[in-house]
C-alpha cells in the first residue's frame, strides 16, 4: 500500500458558536467539505 500524506489545507468556518447557521453543523461534516474541496483542487488523486 502507498503513503498517504495530505499536501495542501483548506478552511472551514468555526462552528459551535451558540448561534448562527452553523451552530448545529457537526465536525465531521465540515471536514468532510474540506476534503471534497481538495478531490476537486487536485481530481489526479
Amino acid at each position: 500500500m502507498s503513503e498517504a500524506v495530505i499536501i495542501d489545507c483548506l478552511r472551514t468556518a468555526v462552528g459551535k458558536a451558540g448561534r448562527g447557521t452553523l451552530k448545529n453543523t457537526r465536525p465531521d461534516d465540515m471536514a468532510a467539505a474540506v476534503f471534497g474541496g481538495l478531490l476537486e483542487k487536485y481530481p489526479q488523486v
